[in-house]
């Protein structure tokens, strides 16, 4: 089984920035790919994020696209969002998320694993 416990978030004016982190223990070899998504009041669930625990490869949803940075630790256990320029709407549940899958992916029905989200909230 794997555990994955985000830290992190709270509450900052827009323009500010931010970092949350998601540790992953357990069976971590099984997971390929970290993965942060966000869920807004009223809203689905969507991706912000994502980035390979193999190789170099990311991805990002093009309304964080510029402004966020997804990284990873060496041993791939710890992967970090940093965000600046933030804005009202980037307010939300933030959510890390693992995939067993070894290509990064969009979709929350294809991550494995899921933390139990921090509260981040922009104010204007």
């Amino acid at each position: 089984q794997v555990q994955l416990v985000e830290s992190g978030g709270g509450v900052v004016q827009a323009g500010g920035s931010l970092s949350v982190s998601c540790a992953a223990s357990g069976r971590t070899s099984s997971i390929y790919v970290l993965g942060w998504f966000r869920q807004a009041p009223g809203k689905e669930r969507e991706f912000v994020a994502a980035i390979s625990r193999t190789d170099s490869s990311l991805d990002y949803a093009d309304s964080v696209k510029g402004r966020f940075t997804i990284s990873r630790d060496n041993a791939g256990n710890t992967v970090t969002l940093q965000m600046s320029s933030l804005k009202p709407e980037d307010t939300a549940v933030y959510y890390c998320a693992g995939r067993r899958g070894m290509l990064l992916a969009t979709t929350p029905r294809t991550y494995d694993y899921w933390g139990q989200g921090t509260q981040v909230t922009i104010s204007s």
